[in-house]
């Protein structure tokens, strides 16, 4: 039933067309970033000599900047910052809701806290001297685990008030926020039983940072992000389908329900690995996709790349000016992301209630 490419009027295929070049230009500018952030830091590389290590050659020196420090902390700014923005397009798209996100529904909070148990309870989180990694997760397969399980309890929960009420967006928002709540009570619970080691190592940790990514943390993190990638990508016809009503779906031979119970699997998998390896990060499944929304609408054919992208450039600047901003010392991303989300986001609340 699909009419892509079956003489459509040229209008159209302008309008298509556009929306490529954007998403081309996307990953054009995740590039170009991506290389600057890896030339920039307390030692400035030449990006002449950067691209000459990416390549394979360049001085010793600087590849072992290059290749052992910067550019996995790149790539998991990259797969990170596409990853939490994945889901939150997803999230939004299944539930119905503008303000759905891992960060706002809670399920943020929630992989922490199941982090946090990790760490303290089940001795998975080691405490070292060194700044820049200060929290070793010697057991990542556990401490993902626990943090997913919280994680899939938390939208259970949520899935089971959407379906009570209905889906009432203000409702579910503030069931997150509860929840919310309630899992930082429950890390704040831990902590007070936990030696100052471990105190310190879990505080620490939630503060989001991608510095402490190391080559062991990609392979997870781009499998997982590809797969989700792959699996949301397959199902784009049918995200466009839940996203304009339950009735609509049905009568397009869609099964809402397990889409939408799919996709929150899904969503909170991804979002408990990130958040599991680099500590909470917020507002960037909230922004990104209301961000991209004005450029390329709802149509998830578009969607769904555009989002993984513009994620991952998002991240990535905001890690790059955090590395910038009050150097030689690092802010956690973390912080700059909530500086600069925070006021993005009212923002576009504010041009919506305008329109």
């Amino acid at each position: 039933m699909h009419l892509e490419g079956h003489g459509l009027s040229p209008d159209y295929e302008r309008h298509v067309g556009r929306k490529r070049i954007f998403l081309f230009g996307l990953a054009a500018a995740c590039l170009v970033m991506g290389i600057f952030s890896v030339s920039r830091g307390a030692v400035s590389i030449p990006v002449a000599d950067v691209v000459s290590t990416l390549l394979g050659g360049g001085e010793a020196k600087w590849r072992i900047i290059v290749l052992n420090i910067r550019l996995p902390q790149t790539l998991a700014a990259l797969l990170a910052g596409g990853g939490l923005s994945l889901a939150g397009t997803v999230m939004q798209s299944a539930l119905r809701n503008p303000l759905g996100s891992p960060f706002t529904l809670g399920l943020s909070n929630a992989a922490a806290f199941g982090a946090a148990f990790s760490i303290i309870v089940l001795g998975t989180g080691s405490m070292q001297s060194s700044a820049v990694n200060a929290v070793t997760i010697v057991n990542p397969w556990l401490t993902t685990g626990a943090a997913f399980l919280s994680s899939l309890l938390c939208m259970g929960i949520v899935l089971v008030i959407s379906s009570v009420t209905r889906g009432m967006p203000d409702v579910m928002i503030l069931a997150g926020v509860a929840l919310s709540s309630l899992f930082t009570a429950g890390t704040m619970f831990l902590q007070y039983f936990a030696d100052d080691s471990q105190i310190a190592a879990t505080v620490f940790w939630t503060f989001g940072d991608v510095s402490r990514a190391s080559w062991r943390d990609i392979p997870l993190m781009g499998g997982l992000l590809a797969a989700a990638f792959l699996l949301f990508f397959l199902r784009r016809f049918d995200l466009n389908a839940v996203d304009c009503g339950d009735e609509t779906a049905l009568s397009l031979g869609v099964p809402a329900s397990r889409i939408r119970m799919e996709a929150m699997v899904v969503t909170s998998l991804l979002s408990a690995v990130m958040v599991a390896l680099l500590g909470v990060i917020g507002f960037v499944g909230l922004v990104c996709p209301h961000m991209l929304r004005r450029f390329l609408g709802s149509d998830h054919r578009f969607l769904i790349p555009g989002s993984v992208l513009m994620g991952g450039l998002l991240l990535l600047a905001a890690d790059t000016g955090a590395r910038l901003a009050f150097a030689p010392r690092t802010l956690p991303v973390s912080v700059f992301t909530a500086f600069l989300g925070a006021p993005v986001f009212l923002a576009l609340i504010a041009r919506r209630r305008r329109t």
